[in-house]
């Protein structure tokens, strides 16, 4: 095996730090703020993941409340920050709240 260098120009001081924009198909992401208002219960194969109602506060959809996964410790009243508002988390399966009896 020959030994081969790779030559390569520093390109960081003529156009200055690079920037990375996260674009979806409708635009710029927007960021937006949640409201923990309630548990629903917990799911992953460890029970890792807490499912929780949570209420946006701000940004689009403000006063709309979702079902959403959260992973790593969380409380009711804690604010949350969520990258997007369209999806909401599947219900989880089991027999809470169900038929009694």
């Amino acid at each position: 095996m020959g030994n081969k260098i790779q030559k390569a120009k520093d390109k960081t001081t003529e156009k200055g730090p690079i920037t990375v924009e996260r674009k979806s198909e409708k635009g710029e992401e927007e960021i937006v703020n949640a409201l923990v208002e309630e548990f629903i219960g917990r799911t992953g194969a460890r029970g890792e993941v807490t499912q929780a109602k949570v209420k946006i506060i701000s940004g689009r959809g403000k006063g709309r409340t979702l079902r959403r996964n959260i992973k790593g410790p969380v409380r009711v009243g804690d604010l949350i920050t969520l990258r997007e508002t369209e999806i909401e988390a599947r219900k989880i399966k089991g027999s809470y709240g169900g038929r009694t009896g």
